[in-house]
């Protein structure tokens, strides 16, 4: 009969049957097209049964244990490709034919009986499948994000991410507060993580994981709803046919602060609405780890673009200076307004009081107007723009303008951009802000901390 590739792994048939099947071919029971290369087959992995012709010497004299392990080697070898009966047998019938010197039925009979013994295996397997599906389905309610599998970082400033899982080890990047990185091992009192740029090793004493972090990331991570529609309708209530609260263009950002039946609750300047799960993707945002070299870059670019910012803000400011001031009614109650900027000093101060000049002019969803009409981010892109720095009409794309200010509000001055849910606006001192608020306010100064601030960016 023709022979059939069939390869026997190691794993299939445990170690004693694999040393039976090594020592049979290799004291020539077996006979192989390639019987030197068996001659120490202990080392092997894998033994290739269309290499062997047939086996040789007196009956009982290893031919009943090849038998059973070519045999067991073709079960196992079916119930890990998931072949059907039909395979199986004829894989036994090749095993067997090959094994013993005996004719169809006889073979036919061994087929057979191992068919009858993959069955009742495979009962065993389906069990023990069903019941590891029912444990991955209650870890899965339990943990729906796997948060489990996070290390976050419990420390006061930031812990170093190291090469190696030692003190001496070089610090390949920093991993701050409440920060979070992927699980990948645990070396020796430290955690092997992967987190944004960087993979190395944290000390443990200042992270946790399990079920620690299932509680922790909880509370650090942010729960967020980007749109994926052109504009997004937020409602008052949890109901498409509720009153339409306000609007938000794609790809902005929401926080969000309740999900519900389908729907998710979600801060706008308008207030707090809702909108369907249609219409969103749902995320769990956390900080990341920074590498030593992205740290260096982003100094680095912070301080070009300040340097930046400052010369081209001196360039605008000669070319207003060169202007005539004109005024109007609008310009006498802004000029009022700018009389409450509090602190600071130099180009962020200057921004301030620019913005606060058009206080109580209207508020257009999509605009850019500071005069005409605007909404929130327009309004600050265009405040900037007079100062010669281009920023994106989007409060979502604001947070990552300029540099950082550590802190948050605590330490916000005067022309930094304080962003929102949603919402962005220009911080003017004294815990107050000048924003674009709604359509039924308009320019309006306000207090800073009306909701909760997710970044506070500074330009200059």
């Amino acid at each position: 009969m023709a022979l059939k590739k069939v390869r026997i792994k190691r794993a299939w048939i445990g170690a004693a049957a694999w040393v039976t099947l090594v020592s049979l071919m290799a004291a020539g029971t077996v006979q192989t097209d390639e019987m030197e290369a068996y001659a120490s087959a202990a080392a092997a992995e894998t033994i290739d049964l269309s290499i062997i012709t047939k086996p040789t010497g007196p009956a009982g004299n290893g031919t009943k244990e090849l038998k059973d392990i070519v045999n067991c080697a073709g079960a196992a070898a079916a119930l890990e490709e998931k072949e059907t009966p039909g395979v199986v047998a004829e894989l036994e019938l090749v095993g067997a034919a090959l094994a013993m010197d005996v004719d169809d039925s006889g073979a036919k009979h061994a087929a057979v009986s191992a068919v009858a013994a993959i069955n009742e295996g495979q009962e065993s397997v389906d069990e023990i499948k069903e019941a590891q599906l029912v444990s991955e389905n209650e870890a899965l309610a339990k943990d729906p994000e796997h948060f489990s599998e996070l290390v976050i970082a419990d420390v006061t400033d930031y812990v170093n991410v190291r090469a190696i899982p030692d003190t001496e080890g070089e610090v390949v990047g920093k991993l701050y507060d409440n920060s979070a990185g992927e699980f990948l091992d645990e070396e020796d009192g430290w955690y092997k993580i992967r987190s944004g740029n960087v993979t190395g090793y944290v000390k443990a004493e200042y992270c946790v994981t399990g079920e620690d972090a299932i509680e922790l990331a909880k509370k650090v991570g942010t729960r967020m709803a980007t749109v994926n529609t052109t504009t997004l309708k937020v409602r008052t209530a949890p109901d498409i046919e509720s009153e339409v609260l306000g609007l938000v263009p794609e790809n902005e950002d929401l926080v969000i602060l309740e999900e519900v039946d389908g729907f998710v609750k979600v801060s706008i300047e308008e207030g707090n609405g809702y909108v369907s799960t249609d219409f969103v993707d749902i995320r769990t945002d956390f900080v990341h780890a920074e590498s030593v070299a992205e740290e260096k870059a982003r100094l680095e670019k912070e301080q070009a673009e300040r340097e930046a910012a400052r010369k081209a803000a001196e360039e605008a400011a000669k070319k207003n200076a060169a202007k005539k001031k004109t005024g109007t009614s609008k310009k006498s109650q802004g000029a009022s307004a700018a009389a409450q900027v509090s602190g600071g000093s130099g180009l962020g101060a200057d921004v301030a009081r620019f913005a606060c000049q058009f206080v109580g002019n209207p508020y257009v969803y999509g605009g850019s107007s500071l005069t005409e009409g605007t909404d929130c981010s327009g309004f600050v892109m265009s405040v900037y723009s007079n100062f010669g720095v281009n920023l994106p009409h989007s409060s979502t794309s604001d947070r990552a303008v300029g540099s950082e200010v550590a802190g948050g509000i605590a330490n916000a001055e005067p022309g930094d951009i304080l962003c929102y849910s949603g919402h962005v606006a220009i911080y003017i001192g004294d815990g107050k802000i000048v924003h674009a608020s709604t359509p039924s306010t308009g320019i309006v100064i306000g207090n800073a901390n009306y909701r909760g601030v997710l970044a506070v960016r500074r330009i200059f």
